[in-house]
């Protein structure tokens, strides 16, 4: 069964100002629905067409050499973006709760100083790629990846991310990267990344 694009939970001018509605039709329509279309074409006629997009992140290594770059470059867009989508509300404001701020409080000394870390990681990001808060080995972490790679494939579990290649944010904020992850905590959907991080 073909790969398809998700619709967005929201309205694409549901994140303005902080993200803005040119961005997210571009964003969704234009390159998710790429990375869907580049996957659907490298799997097609193979086993692994048949496979979530889940088992597909989380078994690069077990891919065919012929399929191999670009099942990883467009299975990771399509699998990064369907998360990304529902990371962020128009219920603008969230911060975390319960047991996930108690363990963020833990694991980084306040919740304001996971975002200056978790800021900083997408700062130093050299080029494309994402900033992610795991669990792994039930511990919490910050961590960077480039292009369309996931921690998901070196068995951590993604509880947030948030995409800092230039099509995420260069429409409205230009070559200011550090701008767009200050003001994307604003557009968080905590509640999402607190059910998972209890689940």
């Amino acid at each position: 069964m073909a790969f398809e694009l998700p619709p967005l939970p929201y309205d694409y001018d549901a994140l303005e100002p902080f993200v803005d509605a040119q961005t997210m039709h571009l964003h969704h329509d234009k390159h998710h629905q790429a990375y869907v279309d580049k996957l659907n074409a490298a799997v097609e006629g193979t086993e692994w067409a048949d496979k979530s997009i889940d088992e597909i992140v989380a078994n690069l290594a077990d891919l065919p050499a012929d399929i191999a770059g670009p099942v990883r470059n467009n299975g990771g867009g399509h699998f990064n973006h369907t998360l990304f989508w529902d990371w962020m509300t128009p219920e603008h404001g969230q911060t975390p709760e319960g047991e996930l701020a108690a363990a963020i409080d833990d694991t980084f000394g306040s919740f304001d100083d996971f975002k200056t870390k978790f800021e900083a990681a997408g700062v130093a990001r050299f080029g494309s790629g994402w900033v992610w808060l795991i669990r792994d080995a039930g511990s919490l972490s910050i961590v960077s990846t480039a292009n369309q790679d996931s921690p998901v494939t070196d068995g951590a579990e993604v509880l947030l991310g948030n995409d800092v290649w230039e099509h995420a944010y260069y429409l409205k904020y230009q070559n200011r990267r550090p701008e767009y992850l200050k003001e994307w905590w604003n557009v968080v959907n905590w509640a999402k990344v607190g059910a998972a991080f209890d689940a």
